[in-house]
């Protein structure tokens, strides 16, 4: 026992996960033209679940779809059965094709949604745009 005194204990260096209750929160959707994001936080802004399509197994272009987007929400909502908030405000981002399918997977799901908006950034005349692809 190298480094150990007789009597000592190991501790371990991971924090222990406490589970709170949470009974009002926020779901924040972050939907790209290359993957989906879904947080769920409370109140205050402390993150209680994330998941992503990518983190899934959705690989490639597969994790911009709806359907990936469906499936994270089923499996924020599974994440979170216990210790909820099942009372969510809404903030959507991103213009990714996901964005209307992880909304009524909200509902499908149980989650009372209060609110929902719309939080992507509106450039005020940025950087050129890139060409559009020919094929």
């Amino acid at each position: 026992m190298a480094g150990q005194a007789a009597g000592e204990v190991a501790v371990s260096a991971e924090p222990k996960k406490v589970s709170r209750k949470v009974d009002e929160g926020r779901v924040y959707i972050s939907a790209s033209y290359n993957n989906t994001v879904v947080s769920v936080t409370d109140q205050k802004g402390g993150v209680v679940a994330w998941v992503t399509a990518g983190s899934l197994g959705f690989a490639g272009p597969k994790k911009a779809t709806p359907f990936a987007s469906s499936k994270v929400i089923a499996a924020i909502a599974e994440k979170i059965a216990k210790t909820g908030p099942f009372k969510v405000d809404v903030y959507v981002s991103g213009v990714g094709s996901g964005r209307d399918s992880a909304i009524r997977s909200l509902i499908n799901h149980g989650f009372e949604i209060l609110s929902i908006r719309d939080v992507t950034p509106v450039p005020h005349n940025g950087p050129k745009r890139p060409k559009v692809r020919r094929i």
